[in-house]
């Protein structure tokens, strides 16, 4: 079996991205190719790089506050792009009203502030076994 191929991106103007890149080690090092696009991506840029690694599932990272507008766009994108395939989640500092907001786009998992690196690569596993 082929290893899961993750993008994890850092979509805005939010140049924080410790938690991004812990996050890419731990995906890392638990056997996934990750492809860490950096700091200040478009969605555009994100769907397309997914698109071009052929990636299973993209993670954010968004600290920035739009975290409504930037996954509304990447989840319309991915549909244009006959894309939808792809599993999104993302982590940061999101409000928990807003989570379900999020799901109901589309967006597969968040992760809040606090959550063991652990858990995120279980999840991860858990749900490209079942994709």
């Amino acid at each position: 079996m082929a290893p899961i191929r993750i993008v994890v991106a850092k979509p805005g103007l939010d140049g924080h991205d410790r938690g991004a890149k812990v996050i890419a080690r731990a995906l890392r090092d638990a056997g996934m190719e990750v492809i860490y696009t950096g700091l200040h991506q478009t969605p555009d840029q994100i769907v397309e790089t997914a698109i071009q690694e052929d990636a299973d599932i993209i993670g954010l990272s968004v600290l920035s506050g739009a975290h409504m507008t930037l996954f509304r766009k990447l989840m319309e994108l991915l549909a244009d792009r006959d894309a939808a395939d792809i599993v999104v989640f993302g982590g940061g500092i999101i409000p928990e009203e807003d989570i379900s907001l999020l799901t109901e786009i589309g967006v597969a998992r968040i992760f809040t502030p606090g959550t063991k690196t652990q858990d995120v690569v279980s999840w991860v596993n858990d749900t490209m076994a079942t994709a």
